[in-house]
């Protein structure tokens, strides 16, 4: 694997699962989420923990969609950048798009491995190269982990 390679990858991992300076990763501000919490607005029209997590998963994908030849198939929810809840709200579906998530950044980790390094700083379309879709899909998820352990702070403690 080419080191520029290895580095958005640490990037990316940093960002999700992997022990960072900056503290909670999306996955660590996951753990331990119960329903309750994962729905609790703060006003009607704001988003929610699982919406937000969600919504992560869908720019990885987008982000792979950009880096792999043949795009792969649909999101799997929809709508697709803000996709809704499951209308069975339960433990058990919270579990499983927690792990949709995981699935989804595992599969953009495979696209960026297989990424050809001397494309990295090409352009992918917008003023943008392929580097700045991996470090920008990273910094999406630590931008939403912020937001994601400021509601679980402000849920009420009923919820949680």
């Amino acid at each position: 694997m080419h080191a520029r390679t290895g580095i958005l990858l640490d990037f990316l991992d940093s960002a999700f699962d992997k022990r960072s300076f900056h503290g909670t990763t999306l996955k660590g501000a996951l753990r331990g989420l119960d329903t309750k919490t994962a729905l609790w607005r703060p006003a009607p029209d704001r988003h929610n923990v699982w919406e937000y997590f969600l919504h992560a998963a869908y720019w990885k994908y987008i982000v792979r969609r950009h880096l792999v030849a043949d795009p792969p198939s649909g999101f799997g929810r929809s709508p697709s950048n803000w996709p809704a809840v499951s209308a069975q709200a339960t433990q058990k579906a919270l579990k499983a798009d927690i792990e949709f998530l995981r699935d989804e950044h595992a599969a953009l980790r495979s696209a960026v491995t297989v990424f050809p390094a001397k494309r990295l700083d090409t352009s992918a379309g917008k003023g943008l190269t392929y580097r700045n879709l991996i470090q920008g899909v990273a910094a999406h998820d630590l931008y939403h982990t912020g937001q994601i352990q400021l509601l679980k702070k402000l849920a009420p403690a009923r919820t949680r």
